[in-house]
């Protein structure tokens, strides 16, 4: 599908979620626009499952939309049903029953149904507690069909699902839903409801532009940046993941450059964003046995799998990215001091976890990997607890690059932010200062980065330059550490702009020019007004 049929597609749903979520805010809407954006790949997934399975004896319903050819094999094969749903346990790790199939909802919300919304409900609780996989379990759990925000009766509630999902279907029904194009569809919605979203955007979305840059920088190889992407990641993770998308865009970039990715690891507190990143996960062709998501606290450790003793078996990731939330206040206990990740380190400040975040990646870093976070700038400069974590960072040779980024890119703040680029194994001893604070396109609600500026940061990451003036510079250690380890950029990278030289016998030329026009254009004022009888301007 060519990128502007994709760009129609999710006009036509962000029109739709536009159009019927009424006083319903958009935060609220997603999760039931999403849902059955999921519903429908989920179905189309099994359906073409469950033709390869049945082979010849997959109904024949000639393309007819209103007909559910499995339902039609589920009539007439009734004892032969329990087999056919083990085998799909075992090949697709769920379930769906006919009823729950997304033509049969699509059925009943276009006849208007009573029975559309316990219908639907039974459908999600069949898929999370009858599938073979823990992937599923949960996935629908935030999503309340019954919620007041759709409608005071179950008629009313079950009247706007009618028409959501039936807008829905009218949709899709005009272009290809193979999984790249449901894929990217779901991933713009994601997009809009985030710009709807405003400030609540910061809890689940990663804006594309800055995704591409940390997506670009951990894929590269970490000791020769030069040449180029890796073919293969073990492993990448991302501890603050959101809806997944900068997993996502960390993936994609590798199949791009004809690499895989083995696993894909992600860890996200908010219950509906976790839901959300498992949803987009499945939508975006990743299996259930590729990618790991966990709901649970990153600065309590609450993984289990994070908490392993044995340094033999610890997890180590090949990339780590995040954007965790900015300046975070947290408790940090005892029990924390003496916690692996920050031992040596110590503590963030309760007033910001910035760095307890940034430790907690770097500890699951493997020697060879790299990590790219974004930040808010007070961790390059703020003292206390801040300016000693990141001192040891420093004389220890960790930091690598430091990217400074424009103001007013994110929906959920308008504050400058950075990205810091570590590695627990880096050849330079030096560390890399780009000031891309200063290239953007202004934007009514948000500023943009352009291409060209995105590709200017890769760039000049990848080729590491001793100096581009006013942009990019790389700094020995014994300068940061004359500077109290400071990593202000502006400390390392001028930004003023020297005054022009006045040359003054072109001025003085200018002056008398512009005073012979002034007489001659008098003169010529005077002859009119002599004409008319009038007294001449002196």
């Amino acid at each position: 599908m060519t990128d502007t049929n994709q760009k129609q597609l999710g006009n036509t749903l962000w029109s739709i979620a536009d159009q019927l979520r009424g006083a319903m805010n958009a935060n609220d809407f997603q999760d039931y626009m999403l849902s059955f954006l999921f519903l429908r790949y989920l179905s189309d997934n099994y359906e073409t499952a469950a033709r390869k399975e049945l082979g010849r004896d997959y109904p024949d319903v000639g393309g007819d939309a209103r007909k559910v050819p499995l339902a039609l094999w589920y009539a007439n094969n009734v004892d032969d049903i329990p087999e056919f749903e083990k085998q799909m346990r075992r090949k697709v790790h769920y379930v769906i029953q006919p009823a729950h199939l997304w033509n049969s909802i699509a059925n009943l919300a276009r006849t208007q149904n009573a029975e559309l919304l316990n219908t639907l409900q039974a459908g999600f609780k069949y898929i999370e507690t009858e599938s073979f996989a823990s992937t599923f379990q949960g996935l629908f759990s935030e999503i309340n069909l019954g919620s007041d925000k759709l409608g005071k009766t179950y008629a009313d509630r079950n009247a706007k699902l009618c028409t959501i999902i039936q807008k829905i279907a009218e949709g899709l029904s005009e272009f290809s839903t193979d999984i790249d194009t449901l894929g990217d569809a779901y991933e713009y919605l994601i997009g809009q409801f985030a710009a709807g979203a405003g400030k609540k955007a910061g809890e689940f979305y990663t804006p594309q532009q800055i995704s591409d840059i940390l997506s670009a920088i951990v894929t590269l190889d970490s000791q020769e940046p030069k040449t180029g992407t890796k073919k293969r990641l073990e492993s990448v993770m991302d501890f603050a993941c959101g809806s997944g998308s900068l997993l996502l865009n960390v993936r994609k970039k590798v199949n791009k450059a004809g690499g895989t990715i083995g696993k894909i690891f992600g860890q996200e507190k908010n219950i509906t964003t976790y839901n959300l990143a498992r949803m987009n996960m499945l939508l975006h062709g990743v299996k259930d046995t590729e990618f790991d998501i966990f709901h649970g606290d990153t600065l309590l450790n609450e993984w289990d799998m994070m908490r392993e003793q044995n340094p033999a078996k610890k997890p180590g990731f090949d990339a780590v990215v995040a954007n965790p939330p900015f300046s975070y206040r947290w408790e940090p206990s005892d029990a924390l001091a003496d916690d692996v990740r920050f031992k040596s380190h110590g503590l963030a400040p309760k007033s910001a976890a910035d760095f307890a975040f940034l430790l907690h990646g770097f500890h699951f870093l493997k020697d060879e990997g790299v990590m790219a976070i974004i930040l808010p700038h007070g961790v390059l400069f703020r003292g206390g607890a801040e300016e000693r974590i990141r001192t040891k960072l420093l004389k220890d040779g960790h930091i690598d690059t430091v990217i400074g980024l424009p103001a007013n890119l994110f929906y959920s703040t308008g504050i400058p932010v950075c990205i810091l680029v570590l590695k627990k194994c880096k050849k330079p001893d030096d560390v890399l200062f780009i000031n891309a604070a200063e290239h953007f396109v202004k934007g009514k609600r948000q500023n943009q980065l352009s291409e060209e500026h995105i590709q200017t940061i890769i760039d000049t990451y990848q080729q590491r330059p001793a100096r581009i003036e006013r942009y990019a510079r790389c700094v020995e250690m014994a300068e940061i550490e004359k500077n109290d380890f400071n990593l202000n950029i502006s400390r390392y990278i001028s930004t003023a702009v020297g005054e022009a030289e006045v040359d003054l016998q072109e001025i003085n030329t200018e002056l008398v020019a512009l005073e012979q026009n002034i007489k001659d254009a008098r003169d010529k004022l005077n002859t009119f007004l002599k004409e008319l009888g009038l007294p001449a301007l002196p």
